[in-house]
């Protein structure tokens, strides 16, 4: 066992851990919430402080403890995890305390990056090659202070000082392409894919180098101005954000972040005091970093380019939130193309730029608007089809209805006839998203499978469990139950009960074999979910089950062919005697 993972686990109660990310509710002897790792309208997220662990009953049926959840939330190995609350905890974490392969791969690439990062600065700030970026960053009004914090460096306009530097290193060449620092030829040489570029290093949110992005600096150059690292097995374009290492301390504090379009975007807010600023990757906001983005808070302000395409991004930014309940607005920043620009222009009228932030949805019909000015019968159905699927995208129906109202005034309707619109409109819909609860997946799953793990969740769940199960074993048995998993648990149990006078749950599950102990921690929290199909308490499950079983058997020996007909005969008199004698038992329940 490792004494220092479960140092970890003793100093954190997992209810205060799950809780400061999550808003969770009490609910009888546990906690329910929303489950954070899937879309669902019904709490399936169950929280056990007797347990310490976790479980969705929903659409993702993920769970675990507090090392798993901080796995899902923040995408991160085991060895990750372990680290960060090893940190939070103050237990110290020997090397190789914790072996994770997963993550052997990742550090390997993120000790690639780093040392190619330490390249880059240094050549921005010790060499006469890195000048002109530093002329550059100064005319463009970057204090190089600033730039050190956000990493900036300058790879030379060369075609091997990278690949010199880390092949010295002892790193393959393939590794260095796999990377995404090297390119390889056709002719199977291999060269610096950064060449006379100023460098942004891009970070996840724990300050690990995923990539790179790289800036020209020559007016002339017909490449592309910006170019990034290609996706490699640890940078993802759609689920990177240039500055939330360092912003997503703020955006917890002011509960808000500001999403721009570049990294200059970002520094020069920075530089001026507005830490909460991150920026894009690509041209749109994708579903993955508002995922990202909702650890730390709702409210997402969006502040693209001013120009056509920003507009277009922000509209793709509204249908990547869909169903992640955020809270978008949009910052209208005028006479300046982006928020780097605006503030070198007028620092005060950005400042009232960032106080007034405008509902995306009234930005939209604002826009639609501007295309179709004319009020003309063709143009009140161009606003009104390209604003129902919009609308239709709002969940709460207190904000619907109010943005249907506004909708019909602005094209002079009534609000009926825009409700039809939307109705016609989700009908005709090819994608919904559904609720992956487990009132929906219930229906598809056997009644009796239900009451089997409903039975035992209850029956572990009890205070008395030795008491509680002398009524249970009187009426069952594990044969009683069809999942091989659950006569195991059961079978164990029994052994158990037998051999130790008080039975204590956490001390039971922690002596199953591993492969049981999830599926009976799982069990442990089932009763404590909503199932609409089940309202029974638990001695009535146990006869249910019975009943249901005994009914089985009946159905069974009628449809077999025997040879001994008067044995069935008397089989079926003793089942059916038994079977009426728990339906007896039941009634008076």
């Amino acid at each position: 066992m490792n004494t220092a993972i479960d140092q970890i686990r003793q100093k954190i109660d997992i209810v205060d851990f799950i809780g400061s990310y999550i808003t969770l509710k009490k609910n009888g002897r546990n906690f329910k919430a929303v489950c954070p790792f899937h879309q669902e309208k019904t709490p399936s997220f169950v929280v056990s402080p007797e347990r310490q662990i976790w479980h969705c009953f929903g659409g993702c049926q993920a769970g675990g403890d507090i090392f798993g959840f901080l796995m899902r939330w923040e995408n991160i190995t085991f060895y990750e995890a372990a680290q960060e609350l090893a940190r939070r905890t103050g237990v110290v974490l020997q090397a190789g305390t914790v072996p994770d392969e997963h993550w052997k791969k990742k550090e390997h690439f993120f000790t690639i990056n780093s040392l190619a990062a330490q390249y880059f600065q240094f050549i921005l700030n010790k060499t006469k090659f890195g000048e002109k970026a530093k002329d550059y960053l100064t005319q463009r009004g970057i204090k190089l202070e600033i730039a050190e914090r956000f990493g900036l460096g300058y790879a030379p306009d060369s075609w091997d000082s990278l690949q010199n530097f880390l092949t010295k290193k002892k790193y393959e060449s393939e590794d260095l392409v796999t990377a995404g620092l090297l390119i390889k030829s056709e002719k199977g040489s291999y060269y610096d894919r950064f060449r006379g570029r100023l460098i942004f290093p891009l970070r996840d949110s724990r300050g690990n180098i995923m990539g790179f992005s790289a800036r020209s600096l020559d007016p002339n150059e017909k490449a592309a101005k910006y170019i990034n690292s290609p996706e490699t097995p640890i940078y993802h374009k759609r689920e990177t954000l240039f500055g939330i290492d360092i912003a997503r301390d703020a955006i917890k504090k002011q509960k808000s972040v500001v999403v721009v379009e570049g990294e200059f975007d970002v520094i020069m807010p920075y530089q001026h005091g507005f830490e909460n600023f991150v920026a894009i990757k690509g041209t749109a906001l994708t579903r993955e970093q508002i995922t990202l983005l909702k650890r730390y808070t709702e409210r997402i302000n969006l502040a693209l380019d001013s120009d056509a395409a920003g507009i277009e991004a922000m509209k793709r930014g509204v249908s990547a939130a869909e169903g992640l309940d955020v809270e978008l607005s949009v910052l209208l920043i005028d006479g300046a193309k982006d928020p780097d620009e605006a503030i070198r222009q007028d620092l005060s009228a950005f400042k009232k730029t960032l106080a007034k932030p405008i509902p995306v949805y009234d930005f939209l019909i604002s826009e639609v608007q501007k295309q179709y000015p004319e009020s003309t019968a063709f143009n009140k159905k161009k606003i009104s089809q390209e604003m129902i699927p919009y609308i239709n995208m709002i969940a709460n129906p207190v904000v619907q209805e109010y943005y249907l109202n506004k909708l019909a005034q602005v094209v002079n309707l009534s609000e009926k006839t825009l409700e039809l619109s939307l109705r016609l409109f989700q009908k005709t819909r090819k994608v919904e998203i559904p609720d992956s609860s487990i009132k929906e997946k219930s229906s598809n799953i056997p009644r009796k499978s239900i009451l089997e793990k409903y039975v035992i969740s209850l029956l572990l769940q009890n205070d008395d469990l030795s008491a509680t199960s002398n009524l249970f074993f009187t009426a069952l048995s594990e044969n009683d139950f069809e999942q091989p998993a659950l006569r195991k648990i059961i079978s164990l149990l029994k052994e158990h009960i037998n051999d130790k006078d008080k039975t204590d749950i956490n001390t039971f599950i922690n002596t199953l074999p591993k492969e049981l102990q999830a599926t009976a921690n799982e069990l442990f929290l089932y009763a404590s979910q909503d199932i609409p199909s089940i309202k029974s308490d638990f001695q009535r499950t146990i006869w249910e089950i019975k009943k249901i079983n005994l009914k089985e058997k009946l159905k069974q020996i009628a449809t077999t062919d025997s040879d001994d007909q008067e044995k069935n005969e008397i089989e079926m008199l003793k089942i059916t005697n038994e079977l009426q004698a728990v339906e007896k038992t039941l009634s008076t329940l």
